[in-house]
């Protein structure tokens, strides 16, 4: 529709720029949306300007639209669409009026990701279960393989530590990434992977979100107790919850280190991870 514009990372960029880009820069806020704002609608009774992922807005980008947010013309209309409400400025956030979407099912996701048939069959399903029901998450990370290697690696060398010693554990925090965002991510993947353990270890094998790690998840799961389990999934809950009021980050993981079942490896239960290629 005429009346509708869509911003987002890769707005006004040439096809041919293989360039990647990680942010909505400020002329991309100034060229698509205070400009347009500022002319009539074509059709409608109002203009539509949707800001997809407004998270990844520069700093001097959502300073720009704060303007625009400030004194809004009366016959436009500005949705901004995010799954990190936090990374936005508070100033920003303050002027808006927020609307929280409910997940999308599973099988709907699926359905919209096997429109493309480039895409196997194996992926979708993972995906859609990866999605926590966000399409647009799913529907991204079906076509840049970004997160999916990141996650393999990180879910690699965390289901290697459950058998490390307490030195090799806490070696291991040297190596992770010391922003606070990334550190939630790293979290919540544990948390998702933990509670697929958990879901194993009742025999609902069906209802778990990390499917091509089946093989790893019940080798923890036939290695670990339900207390265990749950301890850690506690021990996880609370880091997060620390993590918000600005816990010492490193603290958080020696914590976890020393709150992770520690096991020997079992020779009668050591198995790969099947990943299906994607």
């Amino acid at each position: 529709h005429p009346d509708v514009i869509i911003i987002n990372k890769n707005s006004g960029r040439d096809p041919k720029d293989r360039r990647k880009t990680t942010e909505i820069s400020i002329d991309t806020i100034r060229d698509f949306l205070q400009k347009g704002a500022n002319l009539p609608p074509y059709e409608g009774k109002f203009k539509i300007f949707i800001i997809d992922d407004a998270d990844l807005m520069s700093v001097e980008a959502a300073n720009c639209l704060l303007k625009t947010l400030e004194e809004p013309p009366q016959h436009i209309v500005i949705i901004l669409l995010t799954s990190e409400e936090k990374v936005l400025l508070p100033t920003v956030i303050s002027r808006c009026q927020r609307f929280e979407l409910k997940p999308v099912a599973i099988a709907e996701i699926e359905t919209r990701l096997s429109l493309n048939e480039h895409i196997p069959a194996e992926k979708i399903k993972l995906l859609s279960r990866l999605s926590g029901g966000c399409l647009g998450w799913a529907l991204s990370s079906a076509e840049d393989e970004t997160y999916l290697k990141g996650r393999d690696l990180r879910l690699d060398e965390f289901s290697a530590l459950i058998t490390r010693n307490w030195d090799e554990r806490l070696s291991y925090i040297q190596q992770l990434p010391s922003d606070r965002n990334s550190i939630e991510d790293i979290f919540k993947l544990w948390l998702s992977y933990c509670r697929d353990v958990l879901l194993i270890k009742y025999n609902c094998d069906e209802a778990i979100s990390n499917l091509d790690r089946i093989n790893d998840l019940k080798y923890w799961a036939n290695m670990l107790t339900i207390f265990e389990i749950k301890e850690f999934i506690n021990s996880l809950n609370e880091s997060l919850s620390y993590l918000s009021y600005n816990a010492n980050v490193h603290l958080l993981f020696e914590v976890l280190m020393l709150d992770m079942p520690k096991k020997e490896k079992r020779a009668d239960y050591m198995v790969n991870s099947v990943r299906p290629g994607y």
